[in-house]
């Protein structure tokens, strides 16, 4: 499995896919999709701001980066239903820390929906702490960090 830049339209569309189907379990929890459902994949894609995870030819995950002065943070992580359980997400959780390395960021924030049980317990699992919890855009969020 490689984890690689995404680019051109053909892979906004393989991320939007992949980002639909592993959020789609939340929608009946949140009573509305969630923000990632949403976002404008095509306009992240060819800002260079997505990667993905690739298993023969096939997208099995997506990350999309954002990178503000003092920390990268993880705007989605979404991994296809199909691949979950074989490491993918922490693939491209070891990406975003290298990435934070080489932009000589100190740490890797995210969050999460506070509905978004197993993500509140997957993350501490891998070195992440959490940091607070706010009400944004009216989703209940559970925040993130993780110190390099």
């Amino acid at each position: 499995m490689d984890v690689r830049q995404a680019s051109g339209p053909e892979d906004a569309s393989r991320v939007r896919d992949v980002v639909e189907r592993a959020f789609e379990i939340y929608v009946p929890r949140m009573d509305r999709r969630p923000m990632p459902m949403d976002a404008d994949y095509a306009t992240i894609v060819a800002a260079g701001r997505c990667w993905v995870a690739v298993d023969e030819d096939e997208i099995v995950g997506v990350l999309h980066l954002e990178t503000p002065a003092d920390h990268v943070y993880i705007e989605t992580l979404a991994v296809a239903p199909s691949a979950q359980g074989r490491g993918v997400g922490v693939l491209l959780l070891a990406f975003a820390e290298q990435q934070a390395h080489t932009l000589g960021r100190p740490e890797v924030r995210l969050c999460t929906n506070e509905v978004m049980t197993e993500n509140i317990t997957y993350y501490p699992r891998r070195g992440y702490v959490e940091t607070h919890r706010e009400t944004q855009h009216d989703f209940a969020r559970v925040f993130f960090t993780k110190k390099l």
